[in-house]
């Protein structure tokens, strides 16, 4: 077995790839990171762009790190959308307006290199449940809320799929029978309140209205990442504190309903909004914890995700050999 895998998350506004040494140490796994490319995607939308962006960020790693194909044992993609996991074809991913993407057969056609394809916060999930937060428990919701809210569900310490495997979208859950459109085609859904994504569009309608916000004068208020927000809390800007509270009440809601309905031993939250900004993630937990079922919350356990961005990167080269977990 070759030393290395290339693990690749690809998300709504970023692509992340990476060189991955594997080693086992005492039978424990290890996974560290040598090399590392991330770019925006943020304008890459589609198949045949976003297939472009992936070219260009494999090509730039395998020029930083002087490996040669032949070096790589596998590659691991780990996708924000939904997956069809045997064939490795992207069937939807909405923050991508990616369609039926034959990723993996493109990937192992270029470079000659076993692939395979994941939903990203399955890959994730995995990663923690192996060498992270996870590590020491059977039964783990793991939530990432960042441009969407994507999350999957581990039972006895597997992954569980579902039907259509597509079981665990916490961020599909409806919380407004009438509410705002979400990025799925559906009305009313958690993502549509507590994403990134969702204060970064009421911040923007609050500021079209007339509403002074510091937001101004950080970014041109056509993309109010994660940074930005944390910045505009920290000057106690109202506008923002106030939607980012909304988003809180919203998900600590959802995760609530969760705890009630799935009753697991931990929550695992990661993402960009929960790595960035500690409010956000403390403030979640004690309401969520608050307005569930006594009973249910008392055993329930929150972690934030230990490997950071590195979640699903890491997650994707699990893949390979830990198959079984799905």
């Amino acid at each position: 077995m070759k030393k290395y895998d290339i693990g690749i998350d690809l998300g709504g506004t970023k692509v992340l790839c990476a060189v991955v040494e594997k080693d086992k140490i005492n039978n424990d796994c290890k996974r560290k990171i040598l090399y590392e490319v991330k770019k925006k995607t943020k304008k890459e939308k589609g198949n045949k762009k976003v297939l472009a962006k992936l070219f260009e960020v494999l090509e730039e790693l395998f020029e930083i790190s002087n490996l040669k194909k032949e070096d790589i044992d596998s590659i691991g993609v780990a996708v924000a959308g939904q997956i069809d996991r045997k064939d490795g074809i992207v069937i939807n991913a909405c923050n991508l307006d990616l369609r039926n993407f034959e990723i993996k057969k493109i990937l192992e056609e270029k470079y000659s290199i076993k692939t395979n394809v994941f939903n990203d916060v399955e890959a994730a999930a995995l990663g923690e449940l192996i060498l992270g937060a996870g590590k020491n428990h059977r039964d783990i919701l793991c939530v990432f809320i960042g441009t969407g809210i994507g999350s999957s569900m581990i039972i006895n310490r597997k992954i569980y799929k579902g039907a259509s495997g597509s079981a665990g979208e916490i961020g599909h859950i409806i919380v407004d029978l009438n509410g705002r459109n979400c990025s799925c085609g559906g009305v009313g859904c958690l993502e549509a309140y507590a994403s990134r994504s969702a204060i970064e569009s009421r911040i923007q309608g609050a500021i079209k209205k007339g509403r002074k916000s510091i937001i101004t004068e950080l970014t041109d208020g056509q993309n109010i990442s994660t940074k930005y927000i944390k910045q505009a809390l920290d000057a106690h800007d109202e506008v923002t504190i106030q939607y980012v509270n909304e988003a809180i009440e919203y998900l600590s809601g959802g995760l609530a309903s969760a705890i009630n309905f799935f009753n697991p031993e931990l929550i695992i939250l990661g993402g960009g909004l929960i790595q960035g900004i500690d409010e956000i993630y403390l403030k979640t937990i004690r309401l969520a914890k608050a307005k569930a079922l006594k009973v249910a919350s008392e055993k329930t356990e929150f972690k934030k995700a230990e490997l950071g961005d590195y979640s699903g990167v890491i997650g994707a080269t699990l893949l390979e050999e830990y198959s079984n977990v799905f």
